[in-house]
């Protein structure tokens, strides 16, 4: 099997969906997909909590939940998993070195810290101490993505000032680079030429037509979903739910996998 490491560094891109329970996982795995991701947003909502509480920002989900969910996401799958570790569950380097050597026990092939607190971004520098304590805690395997949020503000800061902020982390030990919320081709392919290093885009986030044809051809290393499969899947208990009640019928069960495949699927041995 093709190490995560090795998918970063090779000379075309590849797709890693994200999955938020141990069943998703299997899923998206089965489907060919060479690595998956974890979701903090589609594993929030599974538990029916908000992706981030209001006003602060603050994560609704505790970094205990957060990684007994992972694990598992960990174990089912087979292949290499990166977690969604928010912003390392603290502000001090400290906090972050602790998230990246929890996340090594868990399992996880790599994982992403960002550096937004759920109100504003950290200062650069801090930043920038952040990812130097989860490189020296992620040891040579581990693939850290470091994410800057910048594009995401509500007065989103210039993209020039995201792209300074991904090279500092990539200095300072970061193998991928990620700056969600840029959906523009033409914006992408700058973000590909200016940083240096693997680039990581985001799809479903936002109303950006482009496919995954679009990004690799524009030098996108890695393209992952974010909550999109989650927010789909519930888009569907919604849609489903609304025929029982309007309806009385039940066209959606149409479309279902099987029990007997499911139960094949997901009776083989764990994985991990």
């Amino acid at each position: 099997m093709t190490t995560f490491r090795e998918l970063h560094n090779a000379k075309t891109g590849f797709v890693m969906p994200n999955a938020w329970d141990a069943g998703s996982a299997v899923l998206l795995a089965e489907a060919g997909f060479p690595a998956i991701a974890t979701t903090s947003a589609g594993i929030a909502f599974s538990l029916g909590k908000g992706d981030h509480t209001l006003p602060d920002g603050a994560p609704a989900v505790s970094r205990e939940q957060m990684f007994e969910r992972i694990q598992q996401i960990a174990e089912a799958s087979g292949v290499p998993v990166s977690g969604d570790l928010e912003d390392g569950y603290g502000a001090r380097p400290e906090a972050v070195a602790e998230t990246i050597r929890l996340a090594r026990e868990a399992g996880l092939a790599g994982g992403n810290i960002e550096d937004y607190d759920g109100r504003s971004l950290y200062d650069e520098a801090l930043s920038v101490e952040r990812i130097k304590a989860a490189r020296e805690a992620a040891g040579p395997d581990f693939v850290l993505t470091a994410r800057t949020d910048g594009q995401l503000l509500a007065s989103p800061t210039p993209l020039a000032d995201s792209i300074q902020r991904a090279n500092l982390y990539r200095e300072a030990g970061a193998d991928c680079l990620y700056v969600p919320g840029v959906n523009d081709l033409d914006a992408i392919a700058t973000l590909v030429k200016e940083i240096d290093g693997a680039v990581n885009v985001v799809m479903g986030l936002g109303s950006s037509a482009l496919t995954t044809h679009d990004l690799f051809a524009a030098g996108v290393q890695r393209i992952s979903l974010g909550g999109s499969i989650a927010r789909a899947a519930l888009a569907f208990i919604r849609t489903a739910a609304e025929e029982l009640q309007t309806e009385g019928t039940i066209t959606f069960a149409m479309n279902q996998i099987p029990q007997a495949e499911l139960n094949e699927l997901f009776g083989r041995p764990m994985r991990g």
